[in-house]
């Protein structure tokens, strides 16, 4: 992706479950709280390297409560779980708008495999 795409709208919708985002270049997400809050790009999450990686269940019913600006760069999501740690740069929130499917398709397979659900809170 190239560093001059910039987001031209981020908006919550119902009541915190999508976060709608629009780039300059016409390309639009609707990402739910629940996919944004599993894929943060925290260290809570992350880990410091791809072995500490946490899959994360019992999000399904997560809502972003706010949307604070950091720098010109991203923006800090506050969930109502009480998450609000990760910084979710532009180019971020583009690659998890463009690669969905095939990130939200891991995400299930590792809960899966991890004898983890959307509804039971819980990470491995």
């Amino acid at each position: 992706m190239s560093g001059s795409i910039w987001p031209v709208e981020l908006r919550l919708t119902t009541q915190g479950q999508v976060l709608g985002v629009r780039f300059e270049d016409g390309a639009a997400f609707e990402l739910s709280a629940e996919y944004v809050r599993v894929e943060s790009p925290s260290a809570e999450v992350r880990g410091h390297s791809s072995a500490e990686r946490k899959t994360l269940g019992g999000k399904r019913n997560v809502r972003i409560l706010k949307i604070e600006p950091v720098g010109n760069y991203a923006v800090k999501l506050v969930f109502d779980d009480g998450h609000d740690t990760g910084i979710y740069t532009w180019e971020a929130l583009y690659r998890l708008g463009t690669e969905k499917n095939r990130i939200w398709q891991d995400y299930v397979t590792a809960l899966a495999q991890k004898g983890l659900d959307r509804d039971r809170a819980g990470q491995m």
